[in-house]
Protein backbone atom coordinates (compact mmCIF):
# COMPACT_ATOMS: atom_id res chain seq x y z
CA UNK A 1 0.00 0.00 0.00
CA UNK A 2 2.85 2.39 0.87
CA UNK A 3 4.53 1.68 -2.50
CA UNK A 4 1.36 2.59 -4.41
CA UNK A 5 1.10 5.97 -2.58
CA UNK A 6 4.74 6.77 -3.31
CA UNK A 7 4.31 5.84 -6.98
CA UNK A 8 1.14 7.99 -7.20
CA UNK A 9 2.89 10.91 -5.49
CA UNK A 10 5.90 10.52 -7.84
CA UNK A 11 3.58 10.49 -10.87
CA UNK A 12 1.85 13.70 -9.72
CA UNK A 13 5.19 15.45 -9.11
CA UNK A 14 6.42 14.30 -12.54
CA UNK A 15 3.29 15.61 -14.28
CA UNK A 16 3.45 18.93 -12.38
CA UNK A 17 7.12 19.35 -13.31
CA UNK A 18 6.34 18.66 -16.97
CA UNK A 19 3.54 21.27 -16.94
CA UNK A 20 5.80 23.91 -15.34
CA UNK A 21 8.58 23.17 -17.83
CA UNK A 22 6.20 23.34 -20.79
CA UNK A 23 4.70 26.66 -19.68
CA UNK A 24 8.13 28.21 -19.17
CA UNK A 25 9.37 27.48 -22.70
CA UNK A 26 9.18 30.35 -25.24
CA UNK A 27 6.31 30.15 -27.68
CA UNK A 28 7.10 29.33 -31.30
CA UNK A 29 6.72 32.24 -33.73
CA UNK A 30 3.43 30.87 -35.04
CA UNK A 31 1.91 30.88 -31.55
CA UNK A 32 3.37 34.20 -30.43
CA UNK A 33 1.06 37.12 -29.83
CA UNK A 34 0.68 39.78 -32.50
CA UNK A 35 3.34 42.48 -32.81
CA UNK A 36 2.00 46.00 -33.27
CA UNK A 37 2.87 49.66 -33.06
CA UNK A 38 3.00 53.02 -34.74
CA UNK A 39 4.30 53.41 -38.28
CA UNK A 40 6.07 56.42 -39.82
CA UNK A 41 7.26 56.34 -43.45
CA UNK A 42 8.41 59.03 -45.88
CA UNK A 43 8.17 58.38 -49.62
CA UNK A 44 9.64 60.25 -52.58
CA UNK A 45 6.86 60.39 -55.16
CA UNK A 46 8.69 62.47 -57.76
CA UNK A 47 8.51 59.51 -60.18
CA UNK A 48 4.82 58.82 -59.64
CA UNK A 49 2.70 59.64 -62.66
CA UNK A 50 -0.98 59.20 -63.42
CA UNK A 51 -0.18 55.93 -65.20
CA UNK A 52 -0.99 52.54 -63.65
CA UNK A 53 2.18 50.92 -62.35
CA UNK A 54 3.86 54.17 -61.34
CA UNK A 55 5.46 54.19 -57.91
CA UNK A 56 6.95 56.08 -54.98
CA UNK A 57 10.23 55.12 -53.27
CA UNK A 58 10.56 54.85 -49.48
CA UNK A 59 13.27 57.22 -48.17
CA UNK A 60 12.65 56.75 -44.43
CA UNK A 61 10.88 54.12 -42.31
CA UNK A 62 10.76 53.17 -38.65
CA UNK A 63 9.49 49.65 -39.41
CA UNK A 64 12.37 47.25 -40.21
CA UNK A 65 10.29 45.32 -42.78
CA UNK A 66 9.80 48.50 -44.85
CA UNK A 67 13.38 49.08 -45.94
CA UNK A 68 14.64 52.31 -47.48
CA UNK A 69 14.38 51.84 -51.24
CA UNK A 70 11.12 49.87 -51.04
CA UNK A 71 8.67 50.79 -53.79
CA UNK A 72 4.95 51.49 -53.47
CA UNK A 73 3.21 50.66 -56.76
CA UNK A 74 -0.19 52.15 -57.68
CA UNK A 75 -2.33 50.16 -60.15
CA UNK A 76 -5.26 52.47 -60.93
CA UNK A 77 -5.07 55.93 -62.46
CA UNK A 78 -6.57 58.99 -60.75
CA UNK A 79 -10.04 59.99 -61.91
CA UNK A 80 -9.97 63.80 -62.14
CA UNK A 81 -13.76 64.14 -62.37
CA UNK A 82 -14.09 62.58 -58.90
CA UNK A 83 -11.07 64.34 -57.44
CA UNK A 84 -9.79 60.96 -56.21
CA UNK A 85 -7.34 58.22 -56.88
CA UNK A 86 -8.61 54.95 -55.45
CA UNK A 87 -6.03 52.29 -56.18
CA UNK A 88 -4.83 48.83 -55.32
CA UNK A 89 -1.23 49.10 -54.11
CA UNK A 90 1.73 46.83 -53.52
CA UNK A 91 4.53 47.70 -51.13
CA UNK A 92 7.55 45.87 -52.54
CA UNK A 93 10.52 45.64 -50.17
CA UNK A 94 12.42 43.27 -52.49
CA UNK A 95 13.30 39.57 -52.24
CA UNK A 96 9.63 38.53 -52.39
CA UNK A 97 8.67 40.67 -49.37
CA UNK A 98 5.44 42.37 -50.43
CA UNK A 99 2.35 43.78 -48.74
CA UNK A 100 -0.94 44.30 -50.58
CA UNK A 101 -3.46 47.01 -49.87
CA UNK A 102 -5.49 49.92 -51.08
CA UNK A 103 -5.10 53.72 -50.99
CA UNK A 104 -7.65 56.44 -51.57
CA UNK A 105 -6.07 59.84 -52.26
CA UNK A 106 -7.85 63.21 -52.42
CA UNK A 107 -6.22 64.87 -55.44
CA UNK A 108 -6.80 68.39 -54.07
CA UNK A 109 -5.80 68.09 -50.41
CA UNK A 110 -3.29 65.25 -51.05
CA UNK A 111 -4.65 63.50 -47.94
CA UNK A 112 -4.94 59.72 -48.21
CA UNK A 113 -6.16 56.68 -46.36
CA UNK A 114 -4.22 53.49 -47.03
CA UNK A 115 -4.86 50.03 -45.62
CA UNK A 116 -2.83 46.85 -45.89
CA UNK A 117 -4.44 43.49 -45.35
CA UNK A 118 -1.76 40.82 -45.93
CA UNK A 119 1.55 40.06 -47.54
CA UNK A 120 4.30 37.64 -48.46
CA UNK A 121 7.75 37.01 -47.00
CA UNK A 122 8.37 39.34 -44.05
CA UNK A 123 4.88 40.80 -44.54
CA UNK A 124 2.93 37.60 -43.77
CA UNK A 125 0.20 38.64 -41.33
CA UNK A 126 0.81 42.37 -41.91
CA UNK A 127 -2.12 44.74 -41.40
CA UNK A 128 -1.97 48.53 -41.29
CA UNK A 129 -4.13 51.65 -41.33
CA UNK A 130 -2.20 54.67 -42.57
CA UNK A 131 -3.02 58.34 -42.95
CA UNK A 132 -1.10 59.90 -45.82
CA UNK A 133 -0.22 63.56 -46.18
CA UNK A 134 1.90 65.77 -48.40
CA UNK A 135 5.24 66.79 -46.92
CA UNK A 136 6.78 70.24 -46.93
CA UNK A 137 7.71 69.96 -50.60
CA UNK A 138 5.94 68.66 -53.69
CA UNK A 139 7.62 65.25 -53.83
CA UNK A 140 7.79 63.95 -50.25
CA UNK A 141 4.77 62.19 -48.85
CA UNK A 142 4.27 61.01 -45.26
CA UNK A 143 2.56 57.88 -44.01
CA UNK A 144 1.60 57.85 -40.33
CA UNK A 145 -0.50 55.12 -38.81
CA UNK A 146 -0.64 51.87 -36.94
CA UNK A 147 0.26 48.31 -37.88
CA UNK A 148 0.15 44.81 -36.51
CA UNK A 149 1.49 41.44 -37.54
CA UNK A 150 -0.54 38.40 -36.70
CA UNK A 151 0.35 35.00 -38.04
CA UNK A 152 -1.63 31.85 -37.51
CA UNK A 153 0.47 29.57 -39.70
CA UNK A 154 2.86 27.06 -38.24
Amino acid sequence: MKTIRIQTLFAHVLVAGFVVLTLSLPLPVSAASARSGDLHVIKDCSGKTADPGSFCVVTSSDLPEIVVGSKVFYFQSPIPSTGLQDSNIVLDAGDGNRAVGRCTLDLVTRIALCTFSEGTGTFIGFHARIDGSKGTDATNYHWDGTYHFHTTRQ
